[in-house]
């Protein structure tokens, strides 16, 4: 199932007739307004483990959810947990581990974890339930992208490669040294900055891929995309490992679905194809902002230790295409 197909099973579902409800299907998080100046931000996000450290897993998870949050230009305030275990076959110390590395990144993002929901369930789960607030004014939306604006990416993309490495047993300590810190950064410092500048869009890049998300961004705002493939920042380590065959389902999926709505550069390679179409877990945020803010975002997120790059253009349509250049 890629993106597309979730919006129109989701727009299948009655329909939200309440004025205080700010976003519609599609959006990152919903947002609800409370009074002219304040509105609440809430969202849910749970993943199967992508890394065999039960800590290490609790972390990611905890970054993953909070990063809906952000993608809005919201403020988290408060968490819960929602977790899934096999507690007949796997010992507790695992779970208290996952919990104490969610718990440790939510008091990095200055967020208590409250409480929460657990089941019984054969395949480890977990994440959060995350609720924010922002300023209904200043919400960033996915749909406000405008032809003109420069795309800017927060992380660089091969997240999705790495894991699935490692899954399979390839690559050993350091292909999780090197992807940990990745999954595991906020998306705090770059929601700041895009707040501070005045973006016109933002999503973050997770399990549908760059193309995938941009595509979205791209529909709900009526515009196209260019991306041109060597500013987007890439793991090192990916090209070989992709080469090599670690590739998930996800990302094969994603491909399989945007391969024939793509205009591709006959120069951009097969690797490079499946790479934007990466499935990611804690992804950075793509943020649309006019050409004239470009430059001061990117100063703005260097400031913030922030490895961003700007990665394209948006173009007057066809809504939702995507060109990817060299």
């Amino acid at each position: 199932m890629g993106p597309q197909d979730l919006v129109e099973v989701l727009k299948r579902l009655p329909a939200v007739d309440n004025p205080r409800v700010l976003t519609g299907v599609g959006e990152d998080a919903c947002v609800f307004r409370l009074r002219d100046d304040l509105a609440v931000v809430q969202t849910v996000d749970v993943i199967t483990p992508v890394l065999d450290d039960p800590r290490a897993f609790g972390e990611v998870a905890a970054a993953n959810a909070l990063s809906d949050i952000y993608a809005m230009g919201a403020v988290p305030l408060f968490a819960l947990n929602v977790v899934a275990f096999p507690v007949r076959m796997l010992p507790l110390q695992i779970l208290e581990k996952i919990l104490q590395g969610g718990a440790a990144k939510a008091a990095e993002a200055g967020v208590p974890v409250t409480g929460g929901h657990s089941l019984d369930d054969p395949t480890p789960k977990y994440g959060m339930v995350v609720t924010g607030v922002v300023d209904p004014a200043r919400i960033v939306r996915k749909s406000g992208a405008r032809p003109g604006d420069r795309l800017v990416l927060t992380k660089p993309l091969g997240i999705g490669v790495l894991t699935t490495a490692l899954t399979h047993g390839r690559g050993g300590p350091e292909i999780e040294a090197r992807v940990l810190p990745v999954m595991t950064q906020l998306n705090r410092a770059a929601a700041e900055a895009m707040q501070a500048v005045g973006a016109s869009a933002c999503t973050d890049v997770t399990g549908f891929g760059l193309l995938g998300h941009l595509r979205e961004m791209a529909q709900q705002s009526g515009v196209g995309a260019r991306v041109a493939l060597g500013r987007v920042p890439v793991l090192p380590e990916a090209w070989d490992l992709l080469r090599d065959g670690a590739v998930s389902q996800g990302t094969q999926n994603n491909y399989r679905l945007l391969r024939d709505e793509v205009r591709w550069h006959p120069s951009v390679s097969p690797e490079a194809r499946t790479l934007l179409c990466d499935a990611q877990t804690s992804g950075g945020l793509l943020i649309a902002v006019s050409a004239e803010r470009a430059e001061t975002l990117l100063t703005a997120l260097a400031a913030g230790r922030v490895a961003a790059a700007d990665i394209g253009e948006l173009l007057p349509g066809p809504a939702g295409g995507i060109e990817v250049v060299p």
